[in-house]
């Protein structure tokens, strides 16, 4: 049941993924520059009061991480941090492959 649950959802992940890779193509071709959506815009759009309260929220405990990594992670384009999130969770709940010619126990 865990398996179908991340291969569902990773599935609907890669394509809310792909979705941001047509709207931001769409973008680039219509201005002709290229612009790419942040999983901070996303993120933003999606629900602000979650997003300004992280800060405050992760630099108690790891401050150090705020800078190199959440910074990093937050500026990224949408497609491709949604494609990474998605592939993992595919290939998290795959199934395994039946070996051939060993028993298991």
């Amino acid at each position: 049941m865990i398996r179908f649950f991340l291969r569902f959802l990773g599935v609907w992940i890669l394509a809310a993924g792909f979705v941001f890779v047509v709207y931001d193509g769409t973008k680039s071709i219509a201005d002709k520059s290229f612009y790419y959506t942040t999983v901070e815009n996303v993120w933003a759009w999606v629900h602000q009061d979650s997003l300004q309260g992280l800060r405050p929220a992760i630099e108690p405990y790891a401050g150090f991480l705020w800078s190199p990594i959440m910074v990093t992670l937050l500026g990224s384009p949408a497609s491709l941090a949604l494609g990474v999130l998605g592939a993992v969770m595919v290939l998290l709940g795959r199934r395994k492959k039946p070996l051939i010619g060993y028993a298991r126990s």
